[in-house]
């Protein structure tokens, strides 16, 4: 069976290779609406070519593929230096779809080598040797008698069975398998979700790394299992190079990763120079999947920044969120009635901590029939609803992708109705147990299903909601009780395609289809905010994702930033983990220091499991009502600048919480850290994971940088491990010298009161007296900054003693309430005077005081509106 071979150069540095059968018995599947659009191709040409190999050139910087035919192997290289070859180790697999021998009388084997052929035709017309080349080989593959030689049938090819259950594996075997060799690569990251280490592990051994969403009760950690979400996306990063691979496929994966010293190589008269030294580290990742075609991009970076760019040039950027969901949100399974939910609200306000989103899980619908309410618990939604609205706070409340299969359900007969429900093998409508009992599971992969659901969130169709009611789609992996692994049957079919072939596709369909249906009951207005479970590459558009049934233990509050960073290398920024822990019932230190954790993460979310007790935070006592109180302020403080570095994710695809490596590439002592990140590049945060600790010790980073601590303003050089001794009230954070960070300082009890506040600048200075940082303003909650360019983006600036605010956006027209109140500045001297020269070209003088132990330079009430132009100077 002839394989065909497509290579292609795309803009931005990034090569794409696909294989698939020249001529399958049907067609294999191709993952679609992953990519946002057909990427962009630019000319490949061809270098040198002799009776073996292609040389192709890929434009700037001496970049070149080189195709090798006999073995077949492609390589990327740069001047004198390869950066990854393709089937080196000569793993590439492909299992050609056949027909079962009591259908069919013969059968052809896959072979490598036929795909240099289709490559070679795309250059040149063949010649008559190599035609009759090819009728030789065809030749060669016949017994005595002229017939094709058969291959045998092993166990497993034409059916399945694990424990109960049965695959019927109609297509029969269909794997693809591809090998890649990073040379002078020690350390590669991403592929999440994995409870386990930041740096992925070497699976010499043991179990691959497995990408297969299923649902996980208790997951273990610092084990390779398939958790509830797939990202098939790996980045490799050296001191001299960043890359990534990202592999298209919603099968089940598995990725092994085995670190080794490189042998010599030498390819022939085409590489002359090349020859890689046998001391130096080499990384080799082969990636497995069940179905469909070998779809890889290979990212060439170099940069850390270039690489997330490239791969957002793919699959898009993050969403943007609402300013509300960024702030604390309050849930458990479940509060009970109106009630309590009215109570939990008061309870709020009482002791004084500001919260935005109240949740409710599934108990909140009536007989867990998602999209209603239960009559008796929940008989006035609207009322409650406006209840929250009028405090200026939301809810969440969960729909969940399983329906209960219930003829007196709207929504199931509507779904039976129009054939929406993905069907069995045998064509009926497949039927699984999950929360509701018997249960039906939409095909959210038709796009006419998925229209139908968005058109179910519209007021009138989701009685009882609001404006202020959000979503949470759990369970979407798809979740089946009495499943194989506790999901959907592979052979189930969505339309011609099997489960097998879309199965980690699942979970983003179902956000993609709710997040529309938002957007679409606000009439194209409002952002929409929906969190997610399950997820795969290109989840970051439709927007949250945590990382699932959590236990109340340290060690899961310690994972919870390695799984985060994971996330965010590979595109979701807006990434959490439940504080406190799903499972089980944390001590009163260990919720603290969750809360103290999660206050610095994206998505800032308490949550329990039903049968754990109350933990409200003000249920531990005051002095832990004390902590939790102000961390959750700290928090709310510190919302413009998350607000600006989510603005920043949506338009530029970087991370929001990231790894020190991607700041500090050039530092080989941050490329295994995991237990403390930066938030952006200007907050260094260094959480206490750790029970009964009395210090933590921090790496600042950076030869030339300057670290301040954000509680005492306390300066510390980079390029360090700092020790830090701590209390129960200790966060540490750090700002970077030779940055601005806005802060509201007046904290309100949920963040839309607050959207008129005054801003205070924090400007930590560094060696050079030199900082800068961003001010990013909207209406928080609207399309409006997109469609009408209605936002006011400022660049901040401090520079030979004077303090600037310049226009980033000239072209955007947003007036804001919001005005600069105190400016703070971290590590200067004392001046005689301050000055404020406004746009107009009025002046005035300031108030201000200097605390000379610290160096900290105090200007108070400058009065100027945030998005106009003023210059503050210092004599």
């Amino acid at each position: 069976v002839r394989l065909l071979l497509e290579l292609y150069r795309l803009q931005g540095n990034m090569t794409r290779v696909k294989i698939n059968e020249l001529k399958p018995l049907k067609p294999r599947y191709e993952v679609p609406d992953v990519l946002i659009s057909d990427p962009i191709t630019e000319t490949l040409s061809v270098v040198a070519q002799d009776e073996n190999s292609l040389v192709l050139s890929l434009g700037g910087n001496d970049q070149r593929l080189i195709v090798s035919a006999q073995p077949f192997r492609l390589d990327i290289v740069e001047g004198p230096q390869v950066l990854v070859s393709l089937n080196s180790r000569g793993l590439l697999a492909f299992e050609h779809l056949r027909a079962r021998k009591d259908t069919i009388s013969h059968k052809i084997s896959s072979t490598v080598g036929s795909m240099w052929d289709s490559l070679k035709s795309m250059f040149s017309s063949k010649s008559e040797s190599e035609q009759a080349t090819e009728q030789e080989n065809v030749e060669q593959q016949k017994d005595e008698d002229g017939q094709i030689k058969e291959e045998e049938d092993k166990p497993g090819m034409w059916e399945e069975t694990f424990k109960s259950h049965t695959d019927s594996k109609p297509n029969g075997p269909s794997s693809i398998s591809l090998d890649f060799s990073l040379p002078g690569v020690e350390h590669v990251y991403g592929i999440p979700e994995h409870a386990d280490t930041l740096k992925l592990k070497n699976t010499d051994g043991s179990d691959p790394y497995r990408l297969y969403n299923l649902d996980v009760f208790q997951y273990e950690l610092h084990n390779p299992m398939a958790l509830y979400g797939a990202v098939p996306v790996l980045i490799s990063h050296s001191t001299e190079r960043t890359m990534g691979i990202f592999w298209l496929n919603a099968a089940e994966t598995w990725v092994d990763i085995s670190s080794n010293t490189a042998g010599k190589t030498m390819f022939g008269k085409i590489l002359d120079l090349v020859q890689v030294s046998s001391e130096a580290p080499q990384t080799d990742v082969r990636w497995m999947s069940e179905s469909g075609i070998i779809d890889v991009f290979i990212m060439l970076g170099p940069k850390p920044a270039d690489v997330f760019t490239q791969y957002a040039s793919l699959t898009g950027t993050q969403s943007f969120p609402p300013l509300s969901s960024l702030a604390y949100h309050q849930c458990r399974w479940n509060y009970n009635d109106q009630e309590d939910v009215k109570t939990v609200d008061e309870g709020f306000d009482e002791h004084d901590i500001p919260y935005d989103f109240i949740w409710l899980d599934i108990e909140h619908a009536d007989g867990k029939r998602y999209f209603t309410w239960d009559p008796s618990k929940f008989p006035q939604p609207k009322e409650m609803l406006q209840g929250l609205m009028d405090k200026r706070r939301k809810l969440v409340a969960i729909v969940d992708p399983h329906i209960r299969v219930d003829s007196s359900y709207k929504i199931h007969n509507e779904i039976r109705s129009q054939n929406f429900y993905v069907k069995n093998k045998d064509g009926g409508d497949y039927e699984g147990w999950c929360w509701p009992g018997n249960s039906g599971y939409p095909d959210f992969t038709n796009p006419e299903m998925r229209a139908w659901w968005a058109s179910k969130f519209a007021f009138d169709q989701y009685e009882g909601s609001m404006e202020n009611q959000y979503v949470w789609n759990d369970m979407n992996e798809p979740s089946v009780f009495n499943g194989p692994e506790v999901t959907m049957h592979k052979d189930a079919l969505h339309g011609v395609w099997e489960h097998r072939d879309v199965h980690n596709l699942y979970g983003l369909y179902v956000q993609k289809a709710t997040a529309e249906g938002l957007i679409q009951r606000s009439g194209g207005v409002e952002r929409p905010f929906v969190l997610t479970r399950a997820f795969f590459a290109g989840s970051q558009r439709y927007g949250a994702v945590w990382t699932g049934d959590n236990a109340a233990e340290w060690g899961h509050l310690k994972m919870s930033i390695p799984m985060c960073l994971s996330l965010g290398l590979v595109g979701i920024s807006f990434c959490g983990a439940d504080v406190g822990g799903f499972f089980k019932h944390p001590s009163t230190e260990l919720l603290v220091r969750w809360y103290q954790a999660g206050a610095y993460q994206p998505f800032f979310r308490a949550h329990a499991h039903i049968d754990t007790p109350r933990r409200e935070p003000w249920l531990f006592g005051p002095e832990n009502i004390a902590l939790i109180r102000e961390v959750i302020r700290q928090r709310y403080a510190l919302l413009p600048y998350w607000y600006q570095l989510f603005y920043n994710a949506h338009r530029t695809g970087q991370p929001v919480m990231r790894p020190l490596w991607v700041e500090y590439p050039d530092d080989v002592a941050t490329f295994s850290v995991e237990d403390e990140y930066l938030i952006g590049k200007d907050l260094l945060v260094h959480p206490v994971t750790d029970e009964g600790a009395t210090g933590v010790t921090a790496y600042l980073p950076g030869k030339d940088e300057i670290w301040y601590d954000v509680h005492t303003f306390q300066k510390h050089d980079g390029d360090q491990s700092l020790y830090i001794p701590v209390t129960m009230s200790s966060v540490p954070v750090f700002q970077r010298g030779g940055s601005i960070i806005c802060r509201k300082d007046r904290v309100r009890r949920s963040s839309s009161c607050m959207e008129n506040d005054p801003y205070t600048l924090y400007v930590a200075l560094n060696s050079q007296g030199f900082a800068e940082g961003e001010l990013y303003i909207d209406d928080f909650h609207t399309f409006s900054f997109e469609k009408e360019k209605q936002f006011v983006h400022r660049h901040l600036s401090f520079s030979a003693n004077t303090l600037s605010s310049r226009n980033l956006a000239p072209d955007s027209q947003f007036s804001t309430a919001s005005w600069i109140e105190k400016i703070v500045i971290i590590g200067g001297s004392q001046p005689s005077s301050a000055t404020l020269q406004n746009a107009d070209g009025t002046e005035s003088a300031l108030e201000f005081e200097f605390e000379s132990t610290l160096a900290v330079l105090t200007l108070r009430k400058p009065g100027v509106n945030a998005a106009a132009d003023w210059t503050v100077v210092l004599r």
